[in-house]
């Protein structure tokens, strides 16, 4: 049986990123982070990933975004501020090409997508054996009933459709 790598909620993170501007960067250290992989060497047999996001959490550390892409402004995190993944299966296409397929939640929407996930690699830090992941998805904000201008009103700044997420995920044994 080969060994089950737990995720390192720590080191895990998610870029949130719309077109001319980065929205969020949710750390791994205010947020949950839970899954596991199970691989031997460097092929992943099974994947198993899920998140919780506090965006209300991270908004006040979040200086560097300009005032016109507030985060409130696009996922509505007052009334909303925990984004959810959760995923339901994983398919395997070659060592570095994979999918991770899930229900991802955005203001009490629920929709099931399919995340591109690429192997890293494993790496020994500090005595300890550490695999990594990236998960990448696009979404349309209009599929999880948020706000959508492409020429926003405030500051005439040009804000895409599409949202892309990124998280950044470390495993460990």
């Amino acid at each position: 049986m080969n060994p089950k790598w737990s995720i390192n909620s720590n080191q895990s993170d998610v870029l949130i990123e719309a077109r001319h501007s980065v929205i969020a960067y949710l750390g791994g250290n205010t947020n949950s982070f839970s899954g596991y992989v199970v691989m031997d060497q460097d092929v992943i047999e099974d994947a198993a990933v899920e998140f919780s996001l506090d965006a209300n959490n991270n908004y006040n550390k979040m200086e560097q975004i300009d005032s016109h892409t507030k985060l409130s402004d696009f996922f509505d995190v007052e009334a909303h501020p925990i984004i959810r993944f959760k995923s339901t299966s994983f398919q395997k296409v070659n060592k570095n090409i994979n999918f991770i397929k899930g229900d991802l939640t955005i203001k009490d929407v629920t929709k099931t997508l399919e995340l591109d996930t690429e192997f890293i690699g494993i790496h020994n830090y500090d005595g300890h054996q550490k695999a990594s992941l990236e998960v990448t998805a696009k979404i349309k904000r209009s599929d999880f009933d948020l706000w959508y201008n492409s020429n926003y009103q405030h500051g005439g700044i040009s804000i895409g459709q599409d949202i892309k997420l990124v998280a950044n995920l470390e495993f460990e044994i």
